[in-house]
């Protein structure tokens, strides 16, 4: 089994009714070339903007319920493809940075809010997500178990771990920031430690802090018939605006899973207690700005 991702790596439109004109454009262009699941970039329904004024940030809010996120589900069903829509969710007290995943049928298979928010900036107005979930979705070429992390939760090894944990084969990644070198080792390795499949898109350049550079990280480092290890990374885009394509052997991720020893085969849980005692925190944390 192959699936073909599509990395939307596109400069946001004006307006909820314009952002969507773009984004069904886009997904029918990407069906054309024979994607799979299409994947966009961190809160595509504003194109990553959080007003500083409360009033003007849950105006700008979609509920998760509403037409604008249950139009990609008629999208993705229409053209049998699945769908990873990126929103800032209508939320209490104030909003989320939010991915609703549906499958080829149209059906929403999973809601991520963004956990680890960026409470050192402009995200310190939004609400965290509370967990992470897996599922399984839906493709033309078979299912696959999904999870999702968003932008800063890459930051956090914890976050792909209880995703492996939780069977995810294909991590989904929507982004918004500059991807260099130690941004993009992040990403390679939550691939090699949990044998995973990470998937990442970013708006290109063009986009304010950010350029472009999305990736697919197939997380099989080691293949019987080759010496040594190999180049995890399936696809780098350029920065320039488009719509990057990456093939995801899952076959063959799901056999390297069998036979090596990453992910949970000699973890020590017993040993790791002392990673849920809040009152430990070494001398350089910063306390949050939330507000």
């Amino acid at each position: 089994m192959k699936l073909t991702i599509a990395l939307m790596q596109l400069l946001p439109a004006d307006g909820l009714e314009r952002q969507y004109e773009k984004a069904a454009q886009a997904c029918q262009k990407a069906k054309a070339l024979g994607a799979d699941i299409a994947l966009f970039p961190e809160m595509w329904s504003c194109g990553y903007r959080i007003p500083e004024r409360l009033d003007e940030l849950r105006a700008l809010a979609t509920p998760a319920e509403g037409e604008w996120v249950a139009a990609f589900g008629d999208l993705a069903c229409r053209l049998e493809m699945a769908v990873g829509i990126t929103f800032l969710e209508q939320f209490d007290p104030l909003p989320r940075n939010s991915l609703a995943l549906f499958d080829r049928r149209g059906v929403r298979r999973l809601l991520y809010a963004k956990a680890h928010t960026c409470d050192f900036g402009d995200e310190a107005r939004l609400t965290p997500g509370d967990r992470f979930e897996t599922a399984e979705l839906d493709t033309a070429q078979g299912p696959i178990q999904v999870g999702a992390m968003i932008c800063y939760d890459r930051e956090f090894p914890e976050s792909a771990r209880l995703l492996m944990l939780q069977g995810a084969e294909l991590i989904l990644v929507p982004n918004a920031c500059p991807m260099e070198i130690n941004r993009l080792s992040q990403l390679r390795g939550r691939a090699y430690e949990n044998m995973l499949a990470l998937a990442t898109v970013n708006y290109p350049a063009g986009q304010p802090d950010c350029n472009g550079r999305s990736t697919l990280f197939d997380g099989v480092a080691y293949l019987p018939d080759e010496p040594g290890s190999r180049d995890m990374c399936i696809l780098e885009a350029r920065e320039e605006e488009g719509i990057y394509l990456a093939e995801l052997d899952v076959d063959q991720l799901r056999a390297y899973r069998n036979r090596e020893v990453h992910g949970n085969a000699y973890r020590r849980p017993e040993l790791y207690g002392p990673l849920l005692n809040q009152e430990i925190r070494p001398p350089f944390v910063r306390p949050n700005r939330r507000n």
